[in-house]
C-alpha cells in the first residue's frame, strides 16, 4: 500500500506538476477502498477526494471494493480504466454505492466541472498528490501504447475487470433445453471432474466487457500452401505475424508493441489473466518470425526494449508459479536469440540481442545454449533459490 502523504519530490518538479497536472476528483469513495494509479496503490481514508499533480498523459485508474465488515477488511475483485489527461483538466467521478464503481458521468456537465475548479483550492487538502516516483517506470512499462491504442484494446465498457462479466452462450432454463444442446442433466450424480464440467454451460463475456485484442491467426500459412510450406509456416511464424499486422495495424506495425505493452499492464496491475494470455502468444508470434525479424529491425529493437523493462518490473515468484510452468518464456527466448543471431539479420539488432540475452542469463540464471533437441531450455536457478527443471 501507499501512503500518500510520503511523496518526496523535487521543488520545481512539484511546481511544474501544481500549475500543468491534471485533477481526478473522485467523491464518495468509501474508506478502505483500495485505489491506485499507475504502479502504486493505497487504502483511500475517510478525507479522501481524489489525486492531483498528475502528469498528463495516459494513465491506469484502478480500485477494489472494501467489505469492512468482513474478516480482515477483505477486498473484491479489481477495475481499472486506461485515461488519457490534459495539462490542467479535472476529471470529476462519484461513486456508485450499489455498483461499486465510479461514474465519470459528471465530467460531461461542464458547469458542474466549473464549480469544482472554483473550489479547487478548498478541496485542496483532501486530494492527495500523484506518486510521482513511479512516472519512469510507468511510462517505460507504457511508451508505446497511445490513446488511440488504448481506447480501441479496451472493453466498449469502458472497464478492464479481473474477472470477466459472464453469461451463457445459450440460455438453459429447461431440463429440455440441455437435452437439445446434448448436454448431460443436472440433477445426475458426476463420475468424474470431466463430467462435472461437461453439465456447465459455455460461457461467453457479457457484450461490452471483453478486451479487444488482435486476434492472434489460427492458420500460420496461406492458402493453398503446400505440405513443405506449411512445414515452414509452422516453424517460421512470419507469415501469421505478417497477417496480424495487416489486419490490425496495418498503418502503424509498431502499434503492436503497444498491443504487448497493453495485454502486460492488464495483468500485472489490472490483475487480468487474459492479458497475460494474450501477451504470451503475442510474444510466442513475434519472437519466432524469423523472415520478419531480417526485415523488421526497428520492430524488433523496439521488442527488446520493451521486454527489458518487462521483465525488470515482475516479482520473481511470477516466473516460478506462472511463467515456469511450461517453461514458454526461455524456449521462446531461445528461438529469438537463435534467429537474431542469423547472418541475414541487421548487425545493430544483433549486437543488442546478444547485450539483452546476457542480462537475462545474468538477472534469472536461464540457460539459453541448451540444446533444443534434447529438451526445453532450464531455468537453472531463480533469484529466489528455486530451482525449475
Amino acid at each position: 500500500m501507499y501512503d500518500m502523504d510520503s511523496v518526496d519530490m523535487d521543488p520545481e518538479v512539484a511546481r511544474g506538476l501544481f500549475e500543468e497536472g491534471a485533477t481526478l476528483v473522485l467523491l464518495g469513495v468509501p474508506a478502505g477502498t483500495e485505489l491506485g494509479i499507475d504502479y502504486k496503490s493505497w487504502q483511500v481514508g475517510p478525507r479522501f477526494r481524489g489525486v492531483k499533480m498528475i502528469p498528463p498523459g495516459l494513465h491506469f485508474l484502478h480500485y477494489s471494493s472494501s467489505n469492512a465488515a468482513s474478516c480482515g477488511g477483505e477486498t473484491g475483485p479489481r477495475t481499472g480504466l486506461f485515461l488519457t489527461l490534459k495539462p490542467r483538466e479535472i476529471l470529476l467521478a462519484n461513486w456508485v454505492p450499489s455498483e461499486e464503481d465510479l461514474d465519470f458521468s459528471a465530467s460531461q456537465n461542464q458547469e458542474e466541472v466549473a464549480r469544482v475548479r472554483a473550489g479547487l483550492q478548498d478541496l485542496d487538502p483532501f486530494l492527495g498528490p500523484y506518486p510521482y516516483e513511479v512516472l519512469r517506470k510507468w511510462v517505460s512499462l507504457t511508451d508505446k501504447v497511445s490513446q488511440e491504442l488504448a481506447s480501441r484494446l479496451q472493453p466498449l465498457s469502458g472497464r478492464v475487470c479481473a474477472f470477466s462479466d459472464v453469461i451463457p452462450e445459450v440460455q438453459l432454463t429447461h431440463t429440455k433445453d440441455r437435452v437439445e444442446q446434448n448436454l448431460p442433466r443436472n440433477d445426475t450424480e458426476c463420475q468424474s471432474m470431466k463430467e462435472g464440467l461437461d453439465k456447465l454451460p459455455k460461457m461467453k463475456p457479457r457484450e461490452g466487457t471483453a478486451l479487444r485484442f488482435s486476434p492472434i491467426p489460427k492458420k500460420t500459412y496461406p492458402p493453398g500452401a503446400t505440405p513443405a510450406q506449411i512445414t515452414q509456416c509452422s516453424m517460421d511464424l512470419s507469415y501469421a505475424l505478417d497477417s496480424l499486422l495487416e489486419s490490425n495495424h496495418q498503418q502503424q506495425p509498431l502499434n503492436v508493441l503497444g498491443e504487448l505493452q497493453f495485454a502486460f499492464v492488464c495483468f500485472l496491475i489490472g490483475n487480468v489473466y487474459e492479458g497475460f494470455e494474450h501477451w504470451k502468444r503475442l510474444l510466442a508470434l513475434l519472437c519466432r518470425s524469423e523472415v520478419a525479424m531480417c526485415q523488421r529491425r526497428d520492430l524488433y529493437l523496439g521488442l527488446i526494449a520493451v521486454l527489458y523493462h518487462q521483465l525488470g518490473e515482475v516479482p520473481p515468484d511470477f516466473f516460478v508459479d506462472i511463467v515456469s510452468q511450461d517453461n514458454f518464456l526461455t524456449s521462446t527466448l531461445q528461438d529469438f536469440f537463435r534467429f537474431a543471431s542469423g547472418p541475414e539479420v541487421d548487425r545493430t539488432l544483433q549486437k543488442r540481442a546478444e547485450k539483452f540475452k546476457a542480462h537475462l542469463t545474468k538477472k534469472f540464471s536461464w540457460d539459453f545454449e541448451a540444446d533444443p533437441g534434447d529438451c526445453e531450455p532450464v531455468v537453472v536457478e531463480l533469484p529466489d533459490g528455486v530451482t525449475v527443471d
